[in-house]
């Protein structure tokens, strides 16, 4: 309840402060001077609105959506001793990590690959790959559950909708920004909205939105090592160090889909870091390795 009222909270002291920059800069007078009657106050609200909007149904969703998308079996009553080890593995951690027993399940990949998610961190599911139970031996596979739990009582699902929302907010907002600017400015449209308006907003979205993704890889990035780290305290350190390595050994690009390649385990394939998700393999086991 807490993080949903960050979410809300965010948002509104986010637009506060815009609005006062409107001011402080002028800029509401800049674009009056020009002939741009836009209202940004009810632009910023309405950003936000589409901004926050669908980060905020794909949190409640995210659950529903992973399982569908990924082929997840959930784990009920276990049927063999793996599964009954699976099951019994994320609960000790989830005690020790202070959160409720999260839905543990299995997807069907070659890839070494797990990942976690859900509406807040006491009503979450990890599931793990048939490819990783493969690859990995159990210290290994223990560690990369410490990672995904460490992603759970973390709240990262969360923080990062959050931080996607205000992303989209602001993406949005200059897009509509820039639009008008054209549409008013350069080709003179008087009442209404041209066709300049449309393909401009849209492209200024694209470009925009290029570019804010790589804020919020940034932000991905800098959160896998903190769940490196919860992992390496909940599994060992030494546990945490050699799931990593075999990952690198395995050097497979990860399968998962773009909502939910941010919480797995596994992450390169980037063409550039900077619209990585996760940090190099490499930078990861050194990063534990120079850890205390």
């Amino acid at each position: 309840m807490m993080r949903i009222f960050l979410f809300l909270a965010t948002n509104i002291a986010i637009m506060v402060v815009v609005s006062i920059l409107f001011s402080v800069l002028g800029l509401r007078g800049t674009l009056d001077a020009q002939g741009v009657d836009l209202n940004l106050n009810a632009l910023l609200i309405m950003s936000a609105l589409i901004g926050m909007t669908g980060s905020l149904i794909s949190l409640v969703m995210s659950k529903w959506s992973a399982k569908q998308a990924m082929g997840v079996y959930v784990i009920a009553q276990p049927q063999d001793q793996t599964e009954r080890w699976l099951l019994d593995t994320v609960a000790r951690q989830a005690r020790q990590a202070g959160i409720k027993m999260p839905e543990v399940g299995i997807f069907n990949a070659p890839e070494a690959n797990a990942f976690a998610t859900g509406m807040n961190k006491n009503s979450a599911l990890v599931a793990v790959s048939s490819g990783l139970l493969q690859v990995m031996d159990a210290d290994e596979v223990e560690a990369v559950i410490g990672h995904e739990i460490s992603h759970v009582a973390n709240g990262d699902m969360v923080t990062m909708a959050l931080m996607q929302g205000v992303v989209n907010t602001f993406v949005y907002f200059f897009a509509s920004i820039i639009g008008h600017v054209v549409d008013r400015v350069v080709f003179k449209t008087e009442r209404g909205y041209g066709p300049a308006y449309y393909v401009v907003q849209i492209v200024a979205q694209i470009a925009l939105g290029v570019l804010a993704s790589m804020l919020v890889m940034w932000f991905s990035r800098h959160r896998e090592f903190r769940a490196d780290a919860g992992g390496a305290k909940l599994a060992g350190k030494a546990k945490m160090i050699a799931a990593l390595q075999a990952l690198q050994r395995a050097h497979e690009a990860p399968q998962l889909p773009n909502q939910l390649a941010a919480f797995g385990i596994n992450g390169g394939g980037g063409i550039m870091k900077l619209f990585m998700s996760h940090p190099p393999l490499a930078e990861r086991i050194t990063a534990l390795q120079n850890s205390h």
